[in-house]
């Protein structure tokens, strides 16, 4: 929680914004982001998205940089053990997210798990400037984009169009396994 919270003020510093314009640019409030910034609070992974959204980051990125960087041989050869991989849980919903890839690797790809009766919503700015693949491994997805609906099985992928709402949501009775693949892009 603490380098989270680091990293928030960070990233929030670097960019010369006062609390209240991180408010107004992440639609997330002034005093929530006070208490995750003195480590009071813990983001949920929908102030998470918010929060990335407004500093123009994947979640993935600002994890990662919150995270840091091992200095660990292996890693700087390419190898990731999973014990090291940096994970995040939110403690209200039970999402967990494991990075697979590191900072300096040119796609972020990250491995979810969603418990039973999870609902995780995100604005359309978190999906500004990026490219994403979701690839369900285990379970069930029910994914709302935008308006439209889909019912993901174990197997099947979904490429992600331009930036809108959607709610990640596990209305089954067991864990969902799924993988987001995320790239750069330049636009909107």
């Amino acid at each position: 929680m603490r380098q989270i919270a680091a990293r928030v003020r960070t990233e929030r510093e670097r960019r010369r914004w006062t609390l209240a314009q991180l408010a107004d640019a992440s639609g997330v409030s002034q005093a929530m982001i006070s208490r995750i910034e003195r480590g009071e609070s813990s983001p949920t992974a929908v102030v998470l998205g918010k929060l990335s959204a407004a500093f123009q980051l994947g979640v993935a990125s600002l994890l990662a940089l919150a995270e840091g960087t091992p200095d660990d041989a292996e890693e700087s050869a390419g190898v990731r053990r999973g014990a090291a991989a940096a994970q995040w849980r939110d403690r209200a919903t039970g999402y967990r997210r494991r990075q697979i890839t590191g900072p300096r690797f040119p796609a972020e790809v990250a491995e979810i798990r969603l418990p039973a009766g999870a609902r995780v919503p995100y604005p359309a700015a978190a999906f500004a400037f990026v490219r994403q693949v979701v690839w369900v491994l285990e379970g069930r997805l029910t994914f709302h984009d935008g308006d439209t609906v889909h019912h993901l099985d174990a197997g099947d992928t979904i490429e992600l169009g331009e930036p809108c709402e959607r709610v990640f949501v596990n209305s089954g009775d067991t864990e969902c396994r799924y993988a987001v693949i995320l790239t750069r892009a330049a636009h909107p």
